[in-house]
């Protein structure tokens, strides 16, 4: 299933040019997987409070395809490729439009909140976040 999740670019977001700065494009990636975990019934909050964990980026690859401007509106889609037993792995995609802006490639760990240990996803979630 494929999330979606849609931004204004604020002036905050770009570089003295009006183009979004490169490491912003993190920032507003994060919202939109913050948002589709919640439709998924699956929030980062309440994964911390039921069992201790978290979600952790282990790595990321994001080929910038056109620029992103101030004031424009960009929708951010977000899918869940594959789901393993301690990993979750993302693609997310951004658009202004229907113009292909950037594809992110994404992967979370995930771990406990008391010492940062990998651990493996809680089953019940990870039903809840089934591809």
């Amino acid at each position: 299933m494929i999330y979606s999740y849609e931004t204004r670019i604020y002036y905050q977001d770009t570089d003295a040019g009006g183009i979004v700065y490169h490491a912003n494009y993190l920032a507003i990636a994060e919202r939109a997987r913050t948002e589709a975990l919640r439709e998924m019934g699956a929030p980062h909050a309440e994964m911390v409070a039921e069992y201790g964990v978290m979600f952790v980026v282990h790595r990321v690859n994001l080929h910038y395809q056109r620029p992103a401007r101030i004031d424009e509106v960009v929708r951010v889609e977000t899918e869940f490729v594959e789901i393993g037993g301690a990993s979750v792995t993302l693609r997310q995609k951004f658009f202004r439009d229907s113009d292909s802006l950037a594809v992110l490639d994404l992967g979370l760990g995930c771990a406990r909140v008391s010492d940062g240990r990998a651990t493996r996803i809680p089953r019940d979630w990870a039903r809840r976040l089934k591809v």
